[in-house]
């Protein structure tokens, strides 16, 4: 397998994925601030031209949570999604919580902030953007109360997006008033098998 890879975006997701699995790949970095995701070779894998990417013999998938879903059915002995269909409906659940209701607010943050151009950013959005994050955290945060994982007694693939999630909401300064949120992510990445968190790996960029 092969991960189209730049450090410090979604793709820490799959990596991570891939090392809870133990699973051999081959990591190709492709970096945004030079523009490589806008080469015709790249944008042959994934016309949007967006990380991470995925390939897997003829197999080419793009998004981040479709990616760590199929890698978690590809090695259904590892554990990281319950054989049980209630429970993986659970999973499923988590999700799309996490891609829909606190990924799109932190995007609109990123957006407004520095991503798009200066004429194009709407500063006011920003606290609004802040306000539905930290809504829709609550609910997590009350989830989250007496539970080590998002869903069931160990580990799975809604883990690993939800933490990844919750360290870009913590990069953005909006976890303070969230202890359980702040202490089931430092859980996640004192794993063993932890990708590096977006800290890192935006430093990693610099060395």
């Amino acid at each position: 397998m092969k991960l189209y890879e730049f450090a410090p975006t979604r793709s820490i997701r799959v990596r991570w994925a891939l090392q809870e699995l133990g699973v051999d790949f081959e990591t190709v970095q492709v970096n945004l601030r030079a523009g490589e995701n806008r080469r015709p070779e790249f944008l042959k894998l994934n016309p949007a031209g967006k990380l991470p990417v995925l390939v897997d013999g003829d197999l080419v998938l793009t998004e981040s949570v479709a990616i760590v879903l199929y890698l978690a059915e590809k090695y259904p002995d590892k554990g990281l999604l319950p054989a049980d269909p209630r429970e993986r409906a659970k999973v499923n659940q988590w999700l799309l919580f996490a891609a829909t209701e606190l990924e799109q607010p932190l995007w609109r943050i990123a957006r407004h902030k520095f991503l798009y151009p200066e004429d194009k950013r709407q500063p006011g959005d920003i606290p609004v953007a802040r306000e539905d994050f930290k809504a829709m955290a609550a609910v997590l945060e009350k989830h989250m109360d007496q539970r080590q994982f998002v869903v069931g007694d160990s580990v799975t693939v809604a883990d690993l997006v939800m933490a990844y999630t919750l360290d870009w909401a913590d990069e953005a300064h909006l976890l303070d008033d969230f202890p359980q949120l702040r202490a089931y992510m430092d859980r996640m990445y004192a794993r063993p098998h932890a990708a590096p968190r977006i800290a890192q790996a935006f430093a990693s960029l610099k060395g």
